[in-house]
């Protein structure tokens, strides 16, 4: 054995509410499905994704910064309302 440890390296984004660096598994991907964010918890919707932790805090400072247009590369405003309520409800279940 050479010493080395097989530790496996995790996969990293970046929030784009409050643009620290996480791991990926403790954020929530965003995805633009038509003018709409959408959640997308598992991970397996096509397209671009967006990353933010599953924060009312860090939604409203995405939203406010206008990121998700930017990091989804939409050409117009997205609506964000029922990502909101998803957040909110998450933010819940998760103590």
């Amino acid at each position: 054995m050479s010493g080395r440890t097989q530790a496996r390296a995790c996969p990293e984004r970046t929030c784009v509410g409050c643009r620290e660096r996480a791991a990926k598994s403790d954020l929530l991907r965003i995805v633009a499905i038509k003018d709409e964010c959408v959640p997308d918890p598992s991970g397996t919707l096509p397209g671009r994704g967006a990353y933010v932790h599953p924060a009312v805090v860090c939604l409203d400072k995405a939203v406010r910064r206008r990121a998700f247009p930017r990091a989804l590369r939409a050409p117009g405003a997205l609506d964000t309302a029922g990502l909101s309520k998803a957040v909110a409800i998450e933010a819940e279940a998760t103590p």
